[in-house]
């Protein structure tokens, strides 16, 4: 347990507390997964958002003193990113995904897809043109991340977020909003497809929960700290994904695409639907975890 007195008169400058920092994390037993992947850049990220400054400034404010208030307000948030296991997104309310920042706080999972890559190329060459796209959804939205990058993927598409949690759609219109989106991506409250009767998109995108039960049992504290409604999946891990695959084909129109990841369930899947033709897309980490299934091909299956 840190003494809060005697760290705010011995620390003074964002070196002294970055320093610090780093020491603390590293030699503490926190899990790193949710945005960074090490104690140096957990810490600038804490510091950095916790005092409202530009990620890429630090080197023009390290040998800055701070304030006394600032200096508790750091010491409290360290504490709890140790002690509490809490996620740094949540301390500083803000996560970010390919370079664009949203607002999380604990009633959403910190947002994480690799759909976020393949959306900053408009899903080329699966979609020949962004402005072929008019209408698309993203299912088990959670924060409304991807709804955003799909804003900003296919600017002619009119876009549902769509999460079975309240709490969820409360923190999408804050995204929705924050990025001035309110006339083009709407969010709808549903458990999967059930609110959106008679409505059919060119695409269909989700990142659902998919850890499997032997997964969740294991997870470290950072991720149990999350909604747990949004990452267990079942036994498997592919409920959410049987869902998808078995209902999509009556909200997608003709040539419509759905595009779905997995996590670490490729094998699981393809031995659930052995038919099913899928095309597994090319990420930064491998082509295991995310697929794509065109109208036509679930029509066939």
């Amino acid at each position: 347990m840190m003494h809060y007195p005697r760290l705010t008169e011995e620390l003074f400058t964002i070196r002294d507390w970055l320093r610090f920092t780093v020491s603390r994390f590293e030699e503490s037993d926190i899990f790193f997964g949710h945005g960074t992947d090490n104690s140096y850049d957990e810490a600038a990220w804490l510091i950095l958002a916790a005092l409202h400054l530009p990620h890429d400034t630090l080197e023009n404010f390290l040998d800055a003193v701070i304030t006394e208030s600032e200096r508790k307000h750091l010491a409290h948030l360290i504490e709890r990113r140790v002690t509490e296991r809490t996620p740094t997104a949540y301390l500083v309310r803000e996560a970010w995904l390919r370079g664009f920042k949203f607002y999380v706080d604990e009633r959403v999972i910190v947002p994480r897809s690799f759909i976020a890559e393949l959306l900053e190329n408009s899903l080329s060459p699966w979609i020949e043109s962004p402005e072929m796209v008019e209408s698309a959804a993203d299912i088990c939205t959670g924060s409304g991340c991807l709804g955003v990058l799909l804003a900003h993927a296919f600017p002619n598409a009119a876009i549902d977020v769509v999460d079975i949690s309240p709490d969820a759609i409360a923190v999408c219109n804050i995204n929705i909003a924050n990025y001035g989106l309110q006339q083009q991506v709407t969010a709808i409250q549903s458990d999967m497809f059930s609110a959106l009767k008679d409505k059919t998109y060119d695409l269909i995108i989700s990142n659902p929960p998919y850890v499997d039960a032997p997964s969740m049992a294991q997870l470290p504290q950072e991720y149990r700290n999350e909604p747990q409604l949004a990452l267990g999946s079942g036994m498997a891990g592919l409920d959410h994904t049987h869902t998808l695959l078995r209902e999509a084909v009556n909200y997608l129109n003709d040539d419509g695409l759905l595009i779905v990841e997995i996590g670490h369930n490729r094998d699981a899947l393809l031995e659930a639907f052995p038919d099913l033709p899928f095309t597994w897309l090319e990420v930064e980490s491998g082509n295991e975890f995310v697929f794509l299934l065109t109208k036509e091909q679930l029509v066939s299956s």
